[in-house]
């Protein structure tokens, strides 16, 4: 399943699986000035195709290597010769998807294994013919996340970093703190027009990224003034965001409120002890 929009000149890519005629769990991919900005799933490969002929692909860039995002990396650089880059430390995972990142049932569902490809280093900045891009290192959804901002359009692409809504939930290999640590790094760039890695877009996305970090902030002092009680992951879960999300049992435990608890509490920087 596939939704197009353009939106101030980039063009918007919503992507998923699709099952009874709705879609599982949407991602996103860009494309401007013949830079594309993650590729989907392996279940959409063949529809980004079709709804790219006609725009030139010449560089491919990966905002992190989960399978929802370099899903049509080969195809893509097959039909169009684009180079792939992304952060230094995901270039294996491209190379191995099977072997460096096994998923679980519930990926293997909504998104597959990806084909594997071979990308290069990104480096500080990435040109194409209109625009120039800074690249920023955001880890915390994943340690090779980067993200892509044009500073005269104002754009930011988040990728994964920020998606927008309250979450009550997080998954057990996402580390909270360094999520908070690269949501204020973006603040400090001033974006005018930030474009997720859900397909959200926002425009005021300096007050959208703020929100985020002071609900984060206000959880973790919550969370870690009720575990200085001796209160266990469980019980700050039930007390701070009630009964586990569907989402939880779906994923066997993968992504739950118990996880965003321990991130908090195990991943903290020996600043906020």
């Amino acid at each position: 399943m596939i939704q197009v929009e353009t939106i101030d000149g980039v063009r918007k890519f919503r992507l998923a699986r699709s099952l009874l005629g709705k879609g599982l769990y949407y991602t996103a991919a860009y494309w401007v000035d013949g830079l594309m900005i993650d590729t989907g799933c392996a279940y959409t490969v063949s529809e980004l195709l079709q709804a790219l002929k006609g725009l030139p692909v010449i560089h491919i860039v990966n905002t992190h290597t989960h399978e929802d995002h370099i899903g049509a990396n080969a195809a893509l650089k097959r039909q169009t010769g684009a180079g792939i880059s992304l952060h230094s430390s995901g270039i294996a995972v491209l190379a191995e998807p099977r072997e460096k990142k096994r998923l679980r049932p519930y990926q293997r569902v909504m998104w597959g294994y990806p084909e594997p490809s071979r990308g290069t280093a990104v480096g500080e900045e990435i040109e194409t013919e209109k625009h120039r891009f800074r690249v920023v290192h955001t880890p915390g959804h994943s340690p090779d996340h980067i993200c892509l901002y044009e500073p005269e359009m104002g754009w930011l692409f988040t990728g994964d970093t920020y998606i927008g809504g309250k979450d009550r939930a997080l998954r057990a290999d996402y580390n909270i703190w360094q999520i908070i640590a690269s949501l204020k790094s973006l603040v400090r760039l001033e974006p005018k027009l930030l474009f997720s890695g859900s397909g959200s877009v926002r425009n005021d996305p300096q007050t959208d990224l703020r929100q985020k970090i002071e609900y984060y902030e206000n959880i973790a002092d919550r969370v870690l003034a009720l575990h200085r009680r001796g209160w266990g992951y469980g019980r700050i879960r039930r007390s701070l965001f009630g009964r586990e999300l569907p989402l939880a049992y779906l994923t066997l435990g993968n992504f739950s409120g118990k996880n965003l608890v321990r991130s908090f509490v195990e991943d903290q920087p020996e600043t906020v002890n």
